[in-house]
Formats: structure tokens, sequence, C-alpha cells
């Protein structure tokens, strides 16, 4: 209550209050019959009793007559609430607040809806009237545990380990590979500035420069498009060290998080587990693995090599060829015909994997396609490789190990939100599992021309040092030193060991991803001027704060998100400018839609 005329917030007031005088200010809530009123501000709520007798006539008048969400200020006595009218549920509730003056500070106007969570609102309508979302209790805490989170990280880096907070340019020059970038005009012709992804050239700059240990909190851009739980701004805290290994960021990270984390969500246990890409793909069919449930994939090439099943052989004879299962424990208990029919599909339309089903019947036979073409013996195998119990049912695919372990993958998630939506719990949404996963291929073949290699993650990340031969003879096997944060299935940070030698990056740059260098020429020349050995890494705030706090969205989470397609629906952007005010940048919009609004004007 510091510098505010208030003594007290509406969520403070206890017993021990009970015969003082207070002023306190904030929203009418909800107002009964001219009787009493619920104040709400940021910290809660407070009952004031309107006063019923003529000496406050005017007092009454004005309450009773004010409408919802109006701001007022109240002066008066807290007296404890009459015997059994005590609320339990509310803090406040063993006291009420009986008025002796009043204001309407300000009046408000009929709402586009009411500022109560249980009364269902459209996202879009919640977005054009942010302002007044933000009232809501949820949002309030939200971004509350946000700012706490944030300050204690800062405690823990800057106080405790001599980080330095740099801020970096937000306008800079388009850098090679990862996402879109969004492209801001400049006033000489021809010439546009980049809004970056990431802080990633400046942090490692910084490194060359001398500073150690940088961190940031740092607003970063993507041209995305329509992703529905991406934001084209987002938030990071993004972090550089000089002389340091991939095992001291992932030291430092989860000291951070532990330091950090929020006193009511329990308590993080440290270290984190870590498992290779590979073995992330191969268990989980991804590489952000959800390890709150189990249902793993299981490799059964093996066990049915012997088999004489035709689509299997087929799958077997190729390199690379695999079959592997996933079990969804009490399936047929939980699951329509038509939600396997949907699980099937989905994996042929999406992956063009087919899937097989198998069923363990109550009295412990198998029922599918497959079982004409195994004996007793055979089948009783199966069952053990599986560890299928009555009830489940197994999904089977064969084909070739990557296809076969993301079709399966997402058909584990699929499973589960059914098997959830039935009623059957998999995922403790009170439980954090963090994950790292390590050693990703460095280089990729291109979606559009698999001859061709892009960067698994960005052009800057160091091999392994068992692969650095390998960088000059076979880059499609080398191994990288990036690792990767994964919480409850989502990655929530990104990292990795940077390359520091100007020649190492120079050839990657040149001989495996075909770039021009020269737009990295600034980096390059400053790796040759004694650039240590660094690291780092980036924590997605929006997205680690979303699943502590158990949000739908990330734009739960943001004080003023965009919209799916990237549109402010309450400030109308992007919106349209004149041909005046882009002449200055040698721009002229000439596609059909300037020619609807030349007319409209």
């Amino acid at each position: 209550n510091s510098f505010v005329p208030r003594t007290n917030t509406c969520g403070e007031l206890r017993s021990a209050h009970v015969g003082q005088e207070v002023t306190l200010y904030g929203w009418i809530q909800y107002q009964r019959q001219g009787l009493f009123l619920i104040l709400r501000d940021f910290q809660g709520l407070t009952q004031i009793i309107i006063p019923q007798d003529e000496a406050h006539s005017h007092v009454k008048k004005l309450l009773s007559n004010a409408p919802v969400e109006s701001v007022v200020r109240v002066t008066g006595i807290v007296f404890p609430r009459p015997q059994g009218q005590e609320n339990p549920k509310m803090p406040t509730g063993d006291i009420e607040v009986k008025a002796e003056t009043a204001d309407i500070l300000n009046a408000c106007k009929k709402l586009p809806f009411e500022i109560k969570s249980f009364i269902k609102k459209s996202e879009a309508l919640r977005m054009q009237y942010r302002y007044l979302d933000l009232r809501s209790f949820q949002l309030q805490y939200n971004l509350r545990l946000r700012s706490q989170v944030v300050m204690r990280m800062r405690e823990y880096l800057c106080n405790l380990h001599g980080f330095v907070d740099v801020e970096t340019p937000t306008l800079f020059k388009r850098t090679p590979g990862g996402a879109k970038e969004f492209l801001v005009p400049s006033r000489e012709a021809g010439k546009f500035y980049s809004l970056p992804q990431s802080p990633q050239q400046f942090k490692q700059l910084l490194m060359v420069g001398g500073l150690d240990r940088y961190f940031q909190v740092a607003r970063c851009y993507r041209d995305e498009g329509s992703r529905p739980d991406r934001q084209p701004e987002f938030t990071q805290i993004d972090i550089e060290m000089s002389f340091v290994d991939q095992a001291g960021i992932q030291r430092l990270i989860e000291g951070l998080l532990q330091y950090s984390w929020p006193e009511e969500k329990g308590s993080i246990t440290t270290p984190f587990p870590s498992m290779t890409y590979e073995e992330a793909l191969a268990d989980y069919g991804t590489d952000k693995p959800d390890t709150r449930f189990g249902m793993k994939i299981v490799d059964i090439s093996d066990f049915l090599r012997r088999s004489n099943i035709q689509f299997v052989q087929s799958a077997l004879s190729y390199p690379h060829g695999t079959v592997k299962a996933i079990c969804i424990p009490q399936g047929v208990r939980y699951l329509k015909n038509k939600d396997l029919e949907a699980l099937k599909e989905s994996a042929k339309s999406q992956l063009d994997q087919e899937i097989v089903e198998i069923i363990c019947r109550p009295n412990g036979s198998l029922k599918s396609p497959l079982t004409k073409f195994l004996g007793e013996k055979q089948q009783s195998e199966l069952i053990q490789a599986l560890s299928m119990q009555v009830d489940d049912v197994v999904l089977l695919a064969a084909g070739e190990h990557k296809q076969v372990c993301s079709a399966l993958g997402s058909l584990r998630l699929e499973s589960a939100d059914l098997l959830e939506a039935a009623g059957l719990v998999l995922r403790d949404p009170t439980a954090f599992h963090f994950l790292w996963v390590v050693d990703f291929p460095l280089f990729l073949p291109k979606e559009e021309n698999p001859t061709e290699l892009e960067s698994a993650h960005h052009p800057f990340t160091a091999p392994h040092p068992s692969d650095t031969n390998l960088l000059y003879s076979d880059p499609t096997k080398v191994r990288s030193q990036h690792y990767d944060l994964v919480l409850n299935g989502s990655e929530v940070g990104g990292g990795s060991i940077r390359i520091h030698s100007a020649e190492q990056q120079r050839f990657v740059l040149e001989k495996v991803l075909k770039e021009d260098s020269e737009v990295l020429s600034h980096l390059l020349e400053a790796l040759e001027f004694g650039a240590p050995p660094h690291g780092g890494i980036a924590l997605g705030l929006d997205r680690l704060i979303s699943l502590i706090v158990d949000a739908p969205s990330i734009r739960d989470v943001i004080a003023f998100p965009k919209s799916f397609r990237g549109r402010d629906l309450m400030g109308s952007a992007p919106d349209y400018v004149t041909p005046e005010e882009l002449k200055p940048y040698h721009i002229q919009v000439s596609w059909p839609l300037a020619e609807k609004e030349a007319k409209k004007s």
C-alpha cells in the first residue's frame, strides 16, 4: 500500500483488523439488492455492507446504483461477519466492511462479457477486450507468477553466478537458415532490417568481447504464419557462457529452474534424466517425449522375422526396415471401434503408414488379422514381448524405422488423449517431468531436396568431439553438441556448444550448407580474433510458464498476445498505411487490395 492513499488491499483484511477504519479501492464484482457488494482488486475480494440508515442514504444510493465493474473508493469499519455467515472459501471470509463513505471514481458501461471464470467466452472476444480479460483471477495469477519466476531467474544468474544482463539490438540483418524473419524497411532504397529470431550472433560476439557470462530476457520474432500455439513475438531467457561444456550448461539450467521454481508447485528433482535423440525416437517416436506415462514403442522385428506375414517380411527386407508396436492399456474398455478406426486413419492420412491392431480378449487369446499366421506358442510369446494384459489393444506398424517411429509416436499421444477423454488418467497435470535430449544429428536432408543438407538447429552448432573428422568426410553421420530441454512432452529450451573456429564455421556454411558466408562476414571475422570456446541455451519463457500453470495456450500467459493468425484483435494490427507514409521507404503496394482500398477512400 506504499505510495497510494488506500490503507489495505481487498485481499488482506482478517479478524485481526476488526474495529479498524479502512479505505479500499477496487472494482465492483457483484452487488445484491442494495444490501452488500463484493469489491475486488488485484489481491482479492472484500464484502462491503451497504448502509441502510437515513444518515448514509447518499452512500446507499451511490453503491446500489453503481454498475458492475465500476471503480470505487470505500471507507468504512471492519466488522466480524455474523455467526454462520462466514465464508471459508474467501481469505477475507471472516470479516466485512460497513461502508461509511464512498465515491464512484469511474462508472463502467455495459460489458461485452462478465468477468467471471465460469462464464464461457470466445477467445476472439477475450483478445478484442484484453484489458477486461486481464481482470480475471487466472490471468492475474499467470502474469504475477511469470514476473516472480523471471525475478528469481535474474537473482540466480546475476547475483549468485556473475552473469551480465545485456540488451542486444532488435533491428539487424537476415540470418541464413532457421525460421522466416520479419522485414523492416529502411530509408535506403531496397535495404531492409530483419527482426532477429534470437540474439544468437550477438551473444556469441559478446563472448568474443570477453563478457564471459551473458543473459537477457530477450524479445524474439518469427514470421511463421498461422501456427495455433506459436506467437510471432515471444520471450526467451537467453544465456551464453565462455569456457563451458554441455554438462556445465545443463547443471546451470537445472540450478536456475530449481531456484526460480514456484513454491506452490512443489519441488523439482535434479539432475534431470537424459536420453539421446536416437533413444527418444526409438522409444517415443519424437524428440520431445512426454515421460509422464508409459506406452513406449516396442521393437518386435526379431520376433516377427521368423513369421511368414508378407507385409512384415517386405518391410524387413529394406535397409532400416522395422516392425514396432505400442500397447494401449485397457484399450478395449476405454476406446470405441470408431476411435481405433480414427487412429488408423490418422496414421494413414498424415504419415502414409498402415496400422494393424491386436486385441487381447478376456480369455487371454488374441484377436487380429495376424493371428492366422501365428501359432499358439508365437502368440503367447508376442503377448509376453508386448507385456499385454486382458483388454489391451496393440497398434503395430511395419516399414522404414523413422517413419514407423514417428507414426507410433503420434498414435501414442492421440491414444492418451482418447483414454483421458474416456476417464483414464495417464498424465498427471501436477507432475513435472524434465528431460534432456542430446546427441542430435548436426545436419538433416532438406525436405524439398533430400540431396542437400540443412542445419538440424542452426549453423553455429559445434560437432560432437568424437565426430569432428566425419564433418569433412561424411557430414550426414555427424552428431551435434546440441541439447534440448523437454518438459511434459514440450520443448522448453534448446542450446548448444558453438563453433569457435572461423575455419570450421566457414567450412560448415560454404561446403556443407552451401550458404553465402558473406552474410556472416562480421561473425567469421570476429572468430579470427581469439574467440573463446563458448556455448549457451535459450529457455522459451512463454511455453515454460504455460506448462507450470497448466494453461490451455501460451496466449494465457502473455499480457497482450496475437491471435493464431498473428493479428492483434484489440488494436487491429497489422494495419494499412498510406502511400505517402510508404514513400520514404521506397515501397509501393501493387497487389489488387491496394486498388480496393484506394476506391474506398
